[in-house]
């Protein structure tokens, strides 16, 4: 009568362990984030000037930024700093990611994990560097010379994070197409033949795309377009790289995949 209670509890014993590796893998997770927090909030206003430089640096003199909210001026560089303190923490956000999915997956897997991890992490960041020293200049100069004459420009402070993260964001994912390219084609979802073939489409996807993740205007949806397409080519060229499974290949795996303990 015992045995049904000592199979469910020898079940539930692998759930437990891996739902305690994840809750602690959580927890530094929000440790290192609180961390980097904490040691950033002191220069939260010194931050935010730097943040908005590209656009003080053409305000005119007459203008300027403004806080329309009673609470914004400390609201505001409070949210800059979680935020940042969340992009600084990618890396070991990723690694502990990594650590627990990795003993389930297969050497070969494993293979291409931390390249395209290692490699995801840093086409993020450069998509985050090229927005602020390319893209927002730009962008703010065609903004601040477009205007009605005799307009003077004061943005609210929080509507500009708003606006300096959002480019953050689509810059980082944007800059992450290489990667899913390459993925795609590594799973089998589609081939490189596929993806030459359909390169018209994506051409044009990467403009509507633009036209919905930037500010109206022709400049910034460009800014964003070329540089995806190009980084759509590069993950293509990338993806020729894939060794097609054999049959041998196949048979091989399929030999690695048998438990010794079952023979």
């Amino acid at each position: 009568m015992t045995e049904p209670t000592e199979h469910v509890t020898a079940a539930e014993q692998p759930l437990m362990s891996h739902l305690i590796e994840l809750r602690n893998r959580l927890l530094k997770i929000v440790l290192s984030v609180l961390l980097i927090f904490l040691s950033l909030f002191y220069f939260a206003n010194d931050l935010y000037l730097i943040l908005v430089d590209p656009l003080s640096s053409i305000l005119p003199v007459e203008g300027g930024m403004i806080a329309t909210g009673v609470a914004s001026p400390f609201l505001v560089p409070f949210k800059l700093t979680i935020v940042l303190a969340i992009f600084l923490s990618v890396p070991f956000i990723l690694h502990q990611v990594w650590s627990f999915v990795a003993p389930g997956l297969y050497q070969h897997e494993k293979k291409f994990a931390i390249p395209l991890l290692l490699s995801s992490i840093l086409l993020f960041y450069t998509g985050i560097v090229f927005a602020y020293y390319v893209v927002l200049p730009l962008a703010f100069s065609f903004f601040t010379s477009v205007g009605p004459e005799g307009v003077t420009l004061m943005p609210d402070i929080d509507n500009i994070l708003n606006f300096i993260l959002k480019m953050f964001f689509a810059f980082g994912i944007a800059f992450e197409i290489p990667i899913a390219t390459f993925l795609m084609v590594l799973m089998g979802a589609t081939t490189v033949e596929k993806l030459a073939a359909k390169r018209p489409y994506i051409f044009l996807g990467c403009f509507v795309v633009g036209m919905f993740v930037t500010p109206p205007d022709v400049i910034s949806q460009t800014i964003l377009a070329v540089p995806m397409w190009l980084l759509f080519e590069v993950g293509v060229l990338f993806a020729r790289l894939i060794k097609k499974p054999t049959e041998d290949d196949d048979a091989v795996n399929a030999d690695n995949s048998i438990d010794p303990n079952t023979q």
